[in-house]
């Protein structure tokens, strides 16, 4: 009892565990503590133990009993010799079979034929404990089952939803044949835009290096005349000096002063050209920057384009990486994105591309517009042609009908009318015929009756 790994149970648990697991039906019933204790009974033990067999192995209890087919078997003609024996060893052979799995080890022929009390109730105690074990692992085995299902229906929802992410893949990176003219022409007009930007960027290298050269020839300009500025203050100076100190003759002061005169109106005549070249550098200017601006914000433009179309191949590359649910609403998102940025590059594309298509598609709309417009004014005038035809012969044969009518009505009264008369006659010829056959009855009846009166004379 002490080496036992198992808890050996009460008659009365063994019993109930017994009667409710193992056996059915009237088996269940008849089973009781008598049974087992103080001394138990072979046929129940043997029955129960039947019984367990065919729980856990479907080995019914009548294959106890079954004998093989052997030519060399003694007393073949009485095989009631040989049944007993037979069921008892196949018991026994089974139970020794299966008794090892529920850690009993010393099973024998007496616990069959003479069992005692305490080993029958150990057997039955470990039987009973490998059912529970059996009933436990069966649990785990169907929880098991249960979420290896589970599972599997996640795999297949995701497998479908990873089939579905890779065809909504294909079919954003593949252009469909009904865009792809649009596609072309798009494509087309990047390239243009991108050799005009290219061109517009030389000329504004040109442009640049222009202006750098009026500016360096104008600031040698400003330069000289503060370079003369200076001078002619100088002189001035000079002159004051001299007049001071010296007293010359007046023609010559006229003569001085008019050289004077002459030289400072081509120095204002040079001042005046400069200032005019200087507005002429400033417009060119305001017209660089105007066109650096535009330039920039083409390239801008182009810029945005460039990083919008690396960000759609990063996230078409992200979206072939998608394996989860994480990653599929990822993809949702960025397939939202995605058409968004197509929408705003779209956009951008057609604010570039599309103003002068706008005016040749308004000028072909109108044209389109008014052709459509004199062409249904002329199948309306055609259809109204055609309604007053079909009026006119409408008209006419409702004439014709009505002259039909009444030329049907004509007859149908003079039909009538004979047919008036023709009744009429044939009335008043029934009215003779009734009264005649009325004149032929009374005569009938009154020769009837004096026929008989004449027969009753004569008798």
């Amino acid at each position: 009892m002490s080496e036992n790994t198992f808890p050996v149970y009460s008659v009365d648990v063994l019993v109930n565990f017994y009667r409710t697991e193992v056996l059915t039906g009237q088996e269940s019933k008849h089973l009781n503590k008598s049974d087992l204790t103080p001394t138990p009974k072979p046929e129940a033990v043997q029955m129960l133990y039947m019984r367990v067999l065919h729980f856990l192995f479907r080995f019914r209890p009548e294959c106890h009993s079954m004998l093989p087919l052997l030519d060399d078997m003694q007393y073949p003609q009485y095989p009631q010799y040989h049944e007993g024996p037979t069921s008892i060893l196949s018991v026994y052979i089974r139970m020794r079979h299966f008794l090892p799995s529920c850690l009993y080890f010393d099973f024998s022929m007496n616990d069959l034929l003479a069992p005692k009390k305490q080993r029958t109730l150990t057997i039955l105690s470990g039987i009973m404990n490998f059912l529970h074990f059996k009933i436990q692992k069966i649990k785990v085995v169907l929880d098991k089952q249960a979420k290896f299902r589970a599972d599997m229906d996640r795999l297949l929802t995701y497998v479908k939803f990873n089939k579905e992410g890779e065809r909504k893949i294909e079919i954003l990176t593949t252009i469909p044949p009904e865009q792809q003219a649009e596609a072309d022409e798009l494509a087309a007009a990047l390239s243009e835009l991108q050799a005009t930007t290219l061109h517009e960027y030389q000329e504004a290298n040109i442009k640049k290096d222009s202006i750098a050269e009026w500016k360096t020839k104008n600031a040698e300009k400003t330069q000289k005349l503060a370079q003369i500025k200076v001078e002619v203050t100088n002189l001035k100076d000079d002159i004051n000096k001299l007049k001071s100190q010296i007293v010359e003759s007046p023609e010559e002061l006229k003569s001085q002063m008019e050289k004077m005169r002459d030289n400072v109106k081509n120095i204002k005549m040079s001042i005046e050209k400069a200032d005019e070249y200087v507005v002429e550098l400033q417009s060119m200017l305001q017209a660089v920057g105007l066109t650096e601006a535009e330039t920039q914000q083409t390239y801008g433009l182009l810029l945005e384009l460039e990083n919008r179309i690396n960000d759609i191949k990063q996230l078409q590359e992200e979206n072939q990486e998608l394996t989860s649910e994480k990653k599929l609403k990822e993809l949702k998102n960025l397939c939202l994105e995605e058409s968004q940025l197509k929408r705003v590059v779209g956009m951008k594309q057609d604010k570039d591309s599309k103003q002068n298509i706008r005016r040749q598609m308004q000028r072909e709309r109108k044209e389109l517009h008014t052709q459509e417009v004199l062409g249904q004014y002329n199948q309306i005038h055609q259809k109204r042609e055609e309604m007053a035809n079909k009026i006119k012969e409408i008209t006419n044969e409702t004439q014709h009908l009505k002259a039909k009518i009444q030329n049907l009505r004509d007859v149908c009264s003079k039909e009538t009318m004979k047919a008036q008369a023709l009744f009429d006659t044939l009335s008043a010829s029934m009215d003779n015929l009734h009264r005649q056959m009325d004149m032929t009855v009374a005569e009938f009846n009154q020769d009837h009756t004096r026929m008989s009166a004449n027969v009753f004379r004569v008798v």
